[in-house]
């Protein structure tokens, strides 16, 4: 019973000894039959596993490279990285079976990147380089760290790029400056002339416009005079219709009357006319005529009748002339 106490005891201690939690930012790794694979349970052994940091690696490259014709420059790069896992066999190739492994690695790719900088600033002049063509050029050359150096590269960026010579350094500023003025002032011209061209086409358009609404005010005033010649128009002939309607009923009434004489007494013309005759006071019709002015109402009523011929006559002179 002793010994069997004695041997858990030994067994749990074992087990606290060598037996670790693993955390979530490790990678454990462990080798069985010259393979590498990844422990996956909470716990792991100690000493038959290798605990690999997920965490990211920053780092900050000093490059002394040179450009065409020996003139020496500094490029400085700033660089963060981290484990690719699934390139695990890659990182322990360059890295070894250690903790270490990703740091290890991550310097053998910051060698790599100081040879690629200065092989490229190696073939340009020092005026034709600058940051962002680094930049360029860096990244298309990642690629290769995860397969061969079994890392992935999150961010890798030129934090300067500077000129030693200081004489250079200011004939390369002032260069530069010259540069952007002129790009300025181009790029001012060209909105100015942008502007005079929005401008002018503003213009035309509002005239056009102008135009257009000049013509639209002339048709409308054309509009309104047809419609005012078309009132006139029909107001003449409403004024013809009725004139010829006027002169058609009195020439019926003349009509009527040359046929029927007697109805002379009856029109209102012979009325007033005999009124207008009369001499008596106030006297309104012919029946009250005194004996004393019978020879006075004849000689009116001759004087009307040759007037009535004289009409007559000179009705039928124009329809003889007509």
């Amino acid at each position: 019973m002793f010994w069997l106490i004695a041997i858990i005891i030994v067994i749990l201690i074992y087990i606290l000894f060598e037996y670790r939690l693993r955390k979530p930012d490790q990678l454990v790794l462990y080798e069985v039959n010259d393979k590498i694979g990844k422990r996956k349970t909470k716990f792991y052994p100690r000493h038959f596993s290798l605990v690999l940091p997920k965490t990211t690696y920053s780092s900050e490259i000093d490059i002394d490279a040179t450009a065409k014709g020996s003139l020496e420059i500094k490029v400085k790069l700033n660089l963060v990285a981290s484990l690719s896992e699934k390139n695990i066999d890659s990182l322990i190739k360059v890295g070894g079976w250690n903790k270490n492994a990703v740091s290890k690695s991550v310097k053998e790719f910051e060698s790599i990147i100081e040879s690629l900088v200065k092989d490229y600033t190696d073939k340009f002049e020092i005026e034709e380089l600058s940051s962002e063509k680094i930049q360029n050029y860096i990244s298309e050359k990642l690629e290769i760290s995860k397969e061969k150096y079994g890392i992935e590269i999150i961010s890798i960026s030129v934090k300067s790029f500077e000129i030693v010579d200081s004489k250079i350094a200011d004939a390369i500023r002032q260069q530069e400056s010259a540069r952007i003025l002129e790009q300025t002032e181009l790029l001012n011209q060209k909105a100015r002339i942008t502007a005079a061209k929005a401008k002018l086409k503003a213009d035309e358009e509002i005239v056009l416009m102008e135009n257009e609404l000049e013509l639209k005010k002339l048709e409308l005033k054309q509009r309104e005079l047809e419609k005012e010649s078309q009132l006139a128009d029909k107001k003449t002939e409403e004024e013809l219709k009725r004139k010829k309607l006027n002169l058609e009923y009195e020439k019926a009434e003349l009509e009527m009357l040359k046929n029927n004489p007697e109805l002379l007494l009856l029109s209102p013309q012979a009325a007033k006319l005999a009124e207008a005759s009369q001499s008596l006071k106030n006297a309104r019709t012919v029946v009250n005529v005194s004996p004393n002015e019978i020879s006075q109402g004849v000689d009116l009523i001759s004087l009307f009748q040759n007037f009535l011929e004289n009409t007559f006559k000179k009705s039928e002179h124009k329809k003889d002339k007509q």
